[in-house]
């Protein structure tokens, strides 16, 4: 039995409403993103070279420049990065060292590579309340990251609930991360790090550093209001208290890398409630807080550690 013309015309009239609704948030949304350059570097160069017979080889190697973050025209820190996506570096950055609680509170940023600067520029222009910028710790790995204050203090604000993760959805991540180090494989020198939701890479950022990587895929992130929770999150370098850190801070509870894991990366672990998949290549891995890890497929027998290490 068909409906009546007057149900049909309420159906109408009540679609036409939700996407006028949607339309108005969707315009909201965009018009509350902060406004941005759009400076992305290449990240590959051809430089001369000669090899160990004197011969002469064009080569290819990575960029990497000094790029400073001021807010309200005040200098909060420089990162060595490839500058490949300056704009989302610094919204991430700013994220998750927790400086600011919303992207809503960030008017602009503009990058001018001439003055190696990205500039950041509120609402309210005020700059960042309450910050300390003597207040920081140097942490590990290439291109020396930074950890500030307020980060810490609220760190513990970030516990993870404790959820359940398959070996096999290990696998389909190793799988597909495989196919988008581009810059590694052209020049290497370079940290790669992915943000993966089942067998999809949703993101990838290489970067001169790990936590450049990460922050990247954090601010990129915080513009499109993604939540964390679904997510996996790989990375090629070492998963230090760091990158512990910033996980939880992005609400993402698994951590996976081609390489190990510092003892003070595993207690934090612990405490926030983030799962280690360490030294993850092809199909082995060394799970650290992983209780509720699923043992769903049996990996062929020569992936077994030898003599009994599997460091």
């Amino acid at each position: 039995m068909n409906p009546p013309r007057r149900a049909l015309a309420a159906d109408s009239d009540a679609a036409d409403r939700r996407a006028h609704a949607n339309a108005s948030v969707n315009t909201a949304a965009a018009e509350s993103r902060p406004q941005m350059s759009d400076a992305g570097l290449e990240s590959i160069h051809q430089v001369s070279s000669q090899n160990q017979y004197g011969e002469e080889k064009t080569v290819h190697i990575v960029g990497e420049l000094p790029l400073t973050i001021t807010v309200d025209g005040s200098e909060l820190v420089t990162l060595m990065t490839l500058g490949t996506h300056p704009e989302k570096l610094a919204l991430g950055y700013l994220r998750n060292q927790t400086l600011f609680a919303r992207p809503e509170q960030i008017k602009s940023i503009m990058v001018d590579w001439e003055r190696e600067l990205a500039e950041v520029r509120t609402v309210d222009g005020n700059g960042i309340p309450n910050f300390n910028a003597s207040k920081r710790t140097v942490t590990s790995g290439c291109g020396q990251g930074t950890i500030l204050s307020c980060a810490l203090d609220k760190l513990y604000e970030h516990r993870l609930p404790n959820i359940q993760i398959k070996q096999s959805a290990i696998y389909k991540v190793l799988a597909q991360v495989a196919r988008h180090n581009k810059a590694y494989r052209t020049a290497g020198s370079v940290h790669g790090c992915g943000l993966c939701r089942g067998d999809e890479v949703l993101m990838f950022i290489e970067d001169v550093g790990r936590h450049n990587a990460m922050d990247t895929i954090a601010g990129e992130m915080w513009l499109r209001k993604m939540g964390g929770h679904d997510k996996i999150f790989y990375t090629t370098g070492r998963l230090t208290s760091e990158i512990v850190m910033k996980a939880a801070l992005m609400g993402i509870p698994v951590l996976v890398s081609r390489n190990g894991a510092t003892h003070m990366g595993f207690e934090l672990a612990e405490d926030l409630g983030v799962i280690l998949i360490a030294r993850a290549k092809s199909r082995q891995f060394v799970a650290l807080n992983a209780a509720n890890l699923v043992f769903d497929q049996v990996p062929p027998k020569t992936t077994r550690a030898r003599c009994g290490k599997i460091w």
